[in-house]
């Protein structure tokens, strides 16, 4: 109730926020380098995929070694004592459903573990959170039937009134709404067998944006490819969650 008599009291300033910033906005390209690889050294521990949007892709990286797939599958590499096969299937301004579509379009390799970075876009292009998260769920199972993935990690979002180039009140709205996402999704995955969210409280800084005010810099990226290598190595290490561990790379 509070959301809507907030957004229809500050309705005007909010539309005429978020075009001045659509209009402003300092577009900056997906980084270069490879989106597929094999790293670290012994026998094969991990199957990754990566996949999103533009947070996913690395924006605010130049290279795709200062983003986010690489460096998580180096860290979980290290940390698992072993080698790990990883791919990166992103693109920025992709919602969940775009999400879906471009994992079909591009018939990812098998994989055990995913993570999926998505919800920013669903915020910014109004999509309905019931929808979304319908198609997070389509995501999970897809990747499941063909890509055989057993486990799905739907990282909650960072706290979007954090983002120095949104001004306010339009980014207090934008808070509450990734605020929102995260409860929601928390409900949805936890009574959902090989589905997780991972919380991302103290993550993010406003100082470790990039120049356009909206996407991680590398630090950040940093960040979090720390909390979801901790995540991803106790999956790999509960009972209650086995057979991540890859047979082949």
């Amino acid at each position: 109730m509070l959301d809507v008599a907030t957004r229809i009291a500050l309705g005007p300033i909010l539309i005429a926020q978020a075009r001045r910033l659509r209009l402003t906005a300092l577009e900056l390209p997906e980084p270069r380098g490879p989106r597929r690889g094999t790293v670290g050294q012994g026998e094969p521990v991990l199957r990754l995929l990566v996949t999103g949007d533009s947070s996913a892709a690395g924006v605010g990286a130049r290279t795709q070694r200062e983003a986010l797939a690489r460096p998580l599958a180096e860290r979980l590499a290290h940390r698992m004592n072993g080698v790990v096969r990883w791919q990166l299937i992103a693109q920025s301004g992709l919602t969940s459903e775009g999400v879906l579509h471009k994992l079909v379009h591009e018939r990812p390799r098998e994989a055990d573990v995913a993570v999926i970075v998505v919800g920013v876009n669903d915020i910014t292009k109004d999509v309905p959170l019931a929808f979304a998260l319908r198609q997070r769920q389509f995501i999970a199972d897809w990747l499941r039937v063909h890509a055989g993935v057993r486990h799905v990690v739907f990282p909650a979002l960072p706290e979007m009134e954090m983002f120095p180039a949104v001004p306010k009140p339009l980014a207090w709205y934008v808070g509450q709404a990734a605020r929102r996402n995260n409860r929601a999704q928390k409900r949805w995955a936890a009574p959902l067998p090989g589905i997780s969210h991972l919380a991302m409280d103290g993550v993010a800084h406003p100082d470790l944006f990039c120049d356009d005010g909206f996407h991680p810099a590398p630090a950040l990226y940093a960040r979090v490819a720390d909390r979801l290598t901790d995540h991803i190595v106790a999956l790999a290490e509960s009972a209650a969650a086995p057979g991540l561990t890859a047979e082949t790379p």
